[in-house]
């Protein structure tokens, strides 16, 4: 059975990587992660993107992938955290896959992710107020996904369990 792709979406720090791998595993599907096929298509990290390139080109790298990766099945695919900003990915993502919203609180994204330098978002004066002001800004395009899942309290097996159940009801996973 072909199934659709799987797309991980959510704030950075929500634990779309993490549980993108572990259930790519789980459903012996392959992985993809769009941040790390950008870094190795464009020799770069994604924070030299943003600085040397600006957000424009880097959005515009995303996007060029995202078409690319929604021609093939059967993935889970981890995307960055302001890939859903754009309605052309929207659509991509839920013409091409099930779209899964990872979520947690500003606080919980800030304990997560504050000691990453590699996070251009957080190199900034408040983070957390940052971090905050971007959940909000961004709330409306998550809230597009097909599912939401919180992964506040939660390990990311069970995290990964939850996605299972839901692919299952779905019809997506035997």
């Amino acid at each position: 059975m072909v199934m659709k792709n799987i797309y991980l979406v959510g704030f950075m720090g929500t634990g779309k990587t993490t549980v993108g791998k572990l259930l790519a595993k789980k459903l012996r599907k392959e992985f993809a992660e769009l941040d790390e096929l950008i870094e190795k298509k464009e020799q770069r990290k994604i924070t030299d993107i943003f600085s040397q390139s600006g957000e424009t080109y880097f959005r515009q790298l995303e996007n060029d992938l995202l078409k690319k990766i929604s021609t093939q099945s059967n993935l889970v695919v981890s995307c960055g955290g302001g890939l859903m900003c754009n309605k052309n990915n929207i659509q991509i993502l839920k013409n091409s896959g099930i779209v899964f919203n990872l979520e947690a609180s500003s606080a919980t994204i800030y304990k997560r992710t504050k000691d990453f330098a590699h996070r251009p978002l957080l190199n900034v004066q408040d983070p957390l107020m940052d971090i905050e002001n971007l959940l909000q800004q961004r709330k409306p395009y998550y809230a597009q996904a097909h599912y939401a899942i919180d992964t506040e309290k939660k390990t990311p097996e069970e995290i990964v369990d939850a996605i299972i159940i839901i692919l299952k009801e779905i019809k997506q996973v035997k």
